[in-house]
């Protein structure tokens, strides 16, 4: 029961950028990008990708032969963020972005052991 719940932890999390693609006004509460901005496409692509780690994070929740894969894609998403973050000098715009991936960390490591330990 706790793979189900640590899936849908790590979801929500994905959740409100992935919202985005749906209501782009997000991304300008979310990054402050406004429409007129050509990043903003840039932006509402990125809401795509996100939906596709919400998404292979709902199916990890119900299908234990997808958690591994789930793992390698949520894992490329948020540690690439945080060490990008880190490498561009924390830019406090996007703090609050950062903060989230890394209160995630520890749950997506507990649930990588979990789909990687031996049977």
């Amino acid at each position: 029961m706790l793979q189900p719940i640590l899936w849908f932890l790590l979801a929500a999390l994905h959740a409100l950028p992935a919202f985005a693609l749906f209501r782009p006004s997000n991304l300008t509460s979310l990054y402050g990008i406004t429409p007129d901005n050509p990043l903003f496409l840039l932006m509402q692509h990125r809401a795509a990708l996100f939906l596709a780690v919400f998404l292979a994070c709902l199916w990890a929740a119900f299908d234990p032969s997808s958690r591994r894969l789930a793992v390698v894609v949520t894992a490329v998403s948020m540690i690439a963020f945080i060490v990008l973050y880190f490498a561009k000098g924390s830019p406090p715009a996007l703090k609050q972005i950062a903060m989230a991936d890394l209160i995630g960390v520890p749950v997506l490591a507990l649930a990588a052991w979990l789909a990687f330990r031996p049977a």
